[in-house]
């Protein structure tokens, strides 16, 4: 996995590097705000891991412009910053997950590990590697661009993410268990409506104003992609 890691304190960002390599992943370390925007913007990543306060361009500046233009790169915020607000905001931000310093390599291992599970395949999802395909929506997973018929469709990044996980499986219905999981992560309360308001929002974008209505729900069950 290719994780890039944008930290300005070089003993921090070395033993987080250390440990990362070691566990076989590939890692791109960066100590100031503006390239690290500039690395993540223009290469691909499994993951990022994320410093707040940042010479030249802030971590929560970074992580809001990369959520606007589209980008679903599962993002640990790693942050002094301890307060209740503060891990609020990083999330609401479009973090996936937020650790506070100190912190433990096994645990922050961890975390990195379940926000990048959603985006591993599912047995049997199609792995077409660059565009998925199903009646007539069409998604670029390079860009990350949506196409119904000739109307582009902008997503917020976990509309985007429960898309892409709806197309990979199509025909099949997906619990809200699992959405939760991969979507979220194993900390949400698995009694919030946030999954059925996510698919709400998803459903206004993706099938307002067509005949055809793709997301359907299966009582008991849970949301299925259909054509």
């Amino acid at each position: 996995m290719r994780i890039l890691v944008i930290e300005d304190d070089p003993k921090i960002q070395s033993f987080i590097a250390l440990g990362l390599r070691q566990a076989d992943h590939e890692v791109v370390g960066v100590l100031n705000g503006l390239d690290g925007c500039e690395k993540w913007e223009h290469e691909e990543f499994q993951a990022v891991v994320l410093d707040l306060m940042l010479p030249g361009k802030s971590g929560m500046d970074i992580l809001r412009h990369m959520r606007n233009i589209g980008d679903a790169t599962p993002v640990l915020v790693l942050s002094a910053k301890a307060a209740v607000d503060d891990r609020v905001s990083g999330l609401l931000s479009g973090a996936d997950d937020y650790m506070t310093k100190p912190f433990s390599f096994s645990e922050l291992a961890a975390r990195i590990a379940a926000i990048t599970r959603r985006s591993a395949p599912l047995s049997g999802e199609n792995l077409q590697p660059s565009k998925l395909s199903v009646a007539d929506v069409t998604v670029d997973l390079i860009k990350r661009k949506v196409v119904r018929g000739t109307k582009k469709i902008d997503l917020q990044p976990r509309e985007y993410a429960l898309l892409e996980l709806m197309m990979r499986n199509p025909n099949r219905p997906l619990t809200k268990q699992l959405i939760l999981e991969r979507i979220w992560d194993c900390s949400v309360d698995p009694q919030t409506n946030v999954v059925d308001v996510l698919v709400c929002r998803l459903r206004n974008k993706i099938d307002s104003g067509f005949d055809s209505k793709l997301i359907k729900t299966m009582r008991g069950v849970g949301y299925v992609f259909q054509a």
